[in-house]
């Protein structure tokens, strides 16, 4: 009996990633969120919290939770500060300029060293551009990756769960496929049922004629033997024609034909067991047929389905509206990283304008409008940064708080497994509770161990531990319909006709052909052959006649010697024509001598076989009837044994594989965390590079703005020759520098 190999269902492919890619800037963004919090997820806090029953527990969880997120509200604090403070500054510096102090006054102190300074700020600038070129160019790379993210998050969503629904709809598929293979021994043991004369009746003929053949064969090869055509053994073959004339090989076949007719026999004799077995095998086919009800993987596959399906309806519900505010997100988004990126081309500009307009000779005061505009770029610049600055990093502290902390609590300590550790907890989520949604009592279910478990790939029934639940050996417990099949069968009474190899009358005349006595001696015979084939010697003869040729007239004595030449020419006629019939008869001779030293012997072991094997039936044809019975009984069991012993293994070992649940998960952590929140990171430590890079260029480009800017007020280095505005008695006379 062969059983099928179960199939495992196939599965779509896993989720696509967004197609930018940022995997060195999304390595340095893991590498500062580790060390903004380098703590472990404080597991017992956070399954403990709010649960305190005083105010001091209370404020003591408060304080320890504030010290886990440390490193955040650090960066809050400064990204505040920063808010608050930039747009402060740059207000007061606008104003004290607008004042003409604080750098405001048009005067440019001359000094040696002053092209050796503008060289030094304008590498600087462009050095400090480049990096916020760069930030910028990931913030909008990660801006769109974020976008496309989000938007493909749907279809890998459902592609995912379309992946679980598969493996749920895989599971009564599977728990049926082992239902319908019982229809295997179910419909083997039924056709032996109904054939049951030529099965059992087989083994029966088989068992008896292992004991029989031997015996029958013998007695046919004893009388199926030639007798001899040679004088003086009337006695041998009188014998063997009582024998012959007895009918024992009629009686033989009559035998033969007695076992022929057992599965006849047997098939009519078995109809009432065959009937009451069939019952029961209807009996076993509803009771196998009953095992899908009572496992509890139809509950989990329910529960779980049904979850998959209310995730489904929300994410079609929330789909478009998502998508909606992700693209508005993007446009303002853009529109920040659009002004970072404004900033960038009023450096550009100025770095490209100055030098190209400035001439080493020419006096602040004469500088030309081409060095003065690439002055106002940077002056432009630094006015766009104290705009829009403070916008830039409320940005980033918002998306920094919330991705920054939903990677750590929730990525992080997935991949270390924390995550699992809480999840174990029970009622830290409100409605969920996992060993509920699994159909287990008393709340056992560990997250951790199933999902270890599922990435090895394991059955549900290992994973769940439902051994400890679900009685198996009582669900295919078919125990009692094969006792009453085993019952039926210790009823049935299989009787056979009598067998007699020989009856006593034929015995005797076997044991008279044994005793019949031995054949005449042939070798004197077999010795006056080969001397002579005739009762006198022709030579001799022809001597005689040839001594009386001598002895008579002429006449006679020619008749005589002709004689005697006849006689020898017969002679030898004779010997050549008689030779090969008489070696013939000389082989047939001893051939008859030794079949007649055989046939005692044989006589003798024939009735021996007859006797034993006579004796063998009378004693043991009841139990050969039995032994065969109950082994073509055992043979149906044992078929039911098997399929029984080969359901428990597939279901425990190969229904609903569990590890695409796995998968699920592991599909689930790559799309919100690797496509989504790496995203949304990178963006805001790109927005943040280039905002924190704000503060250097500000005050990078202010310093280089006055070496391109047209001046009001000259100072002249190596003479004495100053140039005075009109409204010269407003102003201090600067002194000029002068060498040492």
């Amino acid at each position: 009996m062969e059983l099928g190999n179960m199939s495992q269902p196939v599965y779509g492919p896993g989720p696509e990633a967004p197609e930018s890619s940022t995997p060195g800037l999304v390595g340095m963004v893991h590498g500062f969120l580790q060390l903004v919090q380098p703590n472990a997820l404080p597991i017992e806090l956070i399954a403990d919290f709010g649960q305190a029953q005083n105010e001091e527990a209370i404020g003591e969880q408060v304080q320890e939770l504030l010290l886990y997120e440390l490193g955040f509200l650090v960066c809050v604090a400064i990204g505040l500060l920063f808010i608050i403070l930039v747009p402060l500054v740059g207000w007061c510096c606008c104003c004290c300029r607008c004042c003409g102090t604080c750098g405001g006054r048009m005067y440019q102190k001359q000094g040696r060293r002053m092209g050796c300074r503008r060289r030094a700020l304008w590498a600087s600038v462009l050095l400090v551009s480049a990096l916020l070129l760069a930030g910028d160019v990931c913030a909008f790379i990660s801006n769109t990756r974020f976008s496309q993210a989000v938007c493909g998050a749907f279809p890998n969503v459902n592609n995912t769960l379309d992946n679980v629904r598969t493996y749920l709809a895989s599971i009564p598929e599977q728990i049926n496929f082992i239902i319908e293979e019982s229809d295997v021994p179910l419909g083997h043991t039924n056709r032996s049922l109904q054939d049951i004369g030529l099965k059992l009746g087989g083994s029966i003929i088989s068992g008896i004629r292992n004991s029989t053949d031997g015996a029958l064969g013998s007695l046919q090869n004893l009388l199926q033997g030639s007798s001899p055509q040679i004088p003086s053994v009337e006695k041998q073959l009188k014998a063997l024609d009582d024998v012959s004339g007895s009918n024992i090989m009629a009686d033989l076949e009559k035998v033969n034909s007695t076992l022929d007719t057992t599965p006849a026999k047997v098939q009519e004799q078995c109809q009432d067991v065959v009937t009451q077995t069939q019952d029961e095998l209807g009996l076993i086919r509803q009771e196998i047929r009953s095992l899908q009800e009572q496992l509890p993987l139809r509950d989990v596959e329910e529960n779980v389905g049904a979850i998959v399906g209310n995730a489904t309806s929300v994410l079609e519900q929330y789909r478009e509206p998502i998508i909606d505010l992700d693209g508005l997100r993007w446009s303002i988004c853009v529109l920040l990283c659009c002004m970072v990126l404004l900033v960038v081309l009023c450096n550009f500009f100025g770095l490209l304008l100055g030098p190209l307009g400035l001439k080493e000779s020419a006096l602040p005061t004469q500088r030309s409008s081409l060095s003065s505009a690439g002055g106002n770029f940077f002056m432009a610049g630094v006015g766009f940064s104290f705009i829009f600055s403070w916008l830039l990093m409320l940005l980033v502290l918002i998306t920094f708080v919330l991705g920054g902390n939903i990677y750590m609590l929730v990525c992080e300590s997935w991949r270390s497994q924390q995550l699992f550790q809480l999840l174990d907890t029970p009622g830290l989520i409100p409605g969920f509770n996992l060993s509920e949604l699994l159909g287990q009592e008393g709340g056992t279910a560990n997250f951790s161990e199933m999902y270890r478990q599922c990435q090895r790939d394991a059955a549900l029934w290992q994973t769940l531990h439902l051994d400890q639940s679900v009685p198996l050996d009582e669900l295919l417990n078919i125990s009692q319909y094969t006792e009453e099949i085993s019952t039926a069968f210790q009823k049935v009474n299989i009787t056979l006709s009598p067998i007699s190899l020989l009856s006593q009358s034929q015995r005797d005349l076997l044991l008279n052909t044994s005793r019949a006595g031995q054949p005449p001696d042939f070798t004197a015979t077999l010795e006056q052959l080969e001397q002579n084939m005739t009762k006198g010697s022709l030579l001799d003869l022809a001597t005689k006649l040839e001594q009386l040729a001598d002895k008579a007239d002429a006449n006679v004595a020619e008749e005589l010697k002709a004689g005697a030449q006849n006689l020898r020419e017969l002679d030898k006629e004779m010997k050549m024509s008689f030779s090969g019939p008489l070696q013939s008869l000389k082989e047939n001779i001893h051939s008859v001598q030794s079949g007649a030293d055989l046939l005692k012997a044989q006589t003798d072991v024939a009735l021996d076989k007859a006797s034993k094997t006579q004796e063998f039936l009378e004693r043991e044809m009841a139990n050969i009837i039995k032994n065969e019975t109950w082994a073509f009984l055992e043979e149906l069991l044992d078929l039911f044994e098997t399929y029984i012993s080969w359901a428990k293994s597939r279901l425990t070992e190969d229904v609903a594989r569990c590890k695409p649940i796995a998968q699920t998960l592991d599909n689930m952590e790559a799309i919100t965390c690797n496509y989504i929140l790496d995203s949304l990171n990178a963006f805001w430590f790109s927005l943040g590079w280039c905002t924190v890079f704000l503060l250097p260029s500000i005050i990078l480009a202010v310093r280089l703005a006055k070496f391109y800017r047209r001046m009001d007020i000259a100072d002249v280095y190596r003479n004495e020759v100053l140039e005075m505005p009109p409204a010269f008695n407003f102003y201090k006379i600067p002194r000029p520098s002068t060498r040492h």
